[in-house]
């Protein structure tokens, strides 16, 4: 915890929607030359959200597709929760976890998008590493987590909300670097060579072997494996998964006026951010979206559709989650402890068998 105290340290904030690749760029920059970034926490993607209790996480304002409407969200360097004493906590949770040997602090957490200018007057000296990812990509994404499931446009105007709130805090901000998850992916090293350079500091030469660990994802009761020093592989295969769900819907979903509607109101204020719905679409979903009229009033419709269908699974997903939650509570401790290795077991035998043969 001394080196919390030292002038010569920095303070490095990722920030970015949830899905936008922040986790695993948090991580790469955690391994540079004296990087140290949360580990062993126990929380979700080891973020530092979770670690503290001074502010409100996303969970707490709605989730994913909604933290960002929640006022409690958007902290700056006016906030009634910026006294001493909070930022003494704040810095106790977080050095807890830090290799406090190392000078660079790394802190990622997808809110920090809504944070910047409250935690740069809690940290001094602080930078701040942004990612932005398409918002097709973002919002189907996202939708996995039924437990806080939200509709598509709103997922959409949730995406646009929050960037345009960075926007104007960017303009208070010293120290701020800016990439694109798509160009990420397209070439990590030279986004990393430039965030070394941004933050001072280098990249490491790669290791012949490595160590490893694992990361609480709440997914994976296992957690993600993860190496400690080797700088992991970014890929957009994923991206590509969304973009063709995203044809698929607007040319053969029964809900296709409702997807053509919604692409063609937002197109114009994504594209003021480099991104486009046609993005990725093969020229059949293009002309489906040229052609698409759809009557406002119809639209409308279709959205208060939407958002009744993902209340309904929101709530579903929370009422199944909280009756499993009590169940398991009944069970005696052996029992809980046999369906837990019976799942590590079935966890690993697939792993197993994803392996490639030599």
């Amino acid at each position: 915890m001394q080196s919390a105290d030292k002038s010569n340290c920095k303070y490095v904030f990722v920030c970015g929607l949830p899905r936008s690749g922040t986790s695993i760029l948090g991580r790469n920059i955690a391994r540079m030359e004296n990087c140290t970034g949360l580990q062993n926490t126990g929380v979700l993607e080891d973020e530092g959200g979770f670690l503290q209790d001074v502010y409100p996480t996303e969970y707490v304002c709605g989730g994913p597709g909604r933290f960002g409407f929640d006022p409690r969200a958007h902290l700056t360097e006016h906030s009634a929760l910026l006294t001493p004493a909070n930022v003494a906590k704040l810095r106790a949770s977080w050095h807890a976890y830090w290799d406090n040997r190392k000078t660079i602090f790394i802190e990622k957490t997808p809110a920090n998008l809504l944070m910047s200018r409250f935690l740069q007057a809690a940290f001094p000296n602080s930078y701040f590493v942004v990612i932005k990812r398409h918002p097709i990509a973002v919002a189907m994404a996202a939708q996995k987590w039924k437990v806080n499931v939200t509709s598509l446009y709103n997922m959409f105007e949730h995406w646009l909300h929050c960037h345009e709130l960075f926007e104007e805090d960017k303009k208070y901000l010293k120290c701020v670097y800016e990439l694109n998850y798509e160009d990420y992916v397209e070439n990590s090293q030279k986004f990393h060579e430039q965030i070394a350079a941004f933050i001072g500091t280098c990249v490491p030469e790669p290791m012949k072997t490595d160590t490893f660990r694992y990361v609480e994802q709440w997914h994976n009761p296992r957690g993600l494996r993860v190496p400690e020093h080797t700088m992991e592989k970014v890929s957009g295969a994923y991206s590509q998964r969304y973009f063709d769900r995203w044809s698929h819907l607007l040319k053969k979903s029964v809900f296709k006026g409702y997807y053509r509607y919604i692409a063609k109101k937002y197109e114009p204020r994504f594209l003021e951010y480099g991104y486009s719905f046609t993005q990725g679409l093969d020229p059949s979903s293009k002309m489906c979206l040229e052609e698409a009229k759809v009557p406002e009033w119809v639209g409308t419709f279709f959205c208060l559709a939407a958002d009744t269908a993902a209340f309904i699974v929101r709530m579903r997903a929370r009422l199944v989650g909280g009756v499993m939650k009590q169940l398991r509570a009944l069970l005696p401790e052996p029992v809980k402890a046999r369906i837990r290795y019976v799942r590590e077991r079935l966890i690993s035998t697939r792993d197993r068998a994803a392996v490639p043969s030599p």
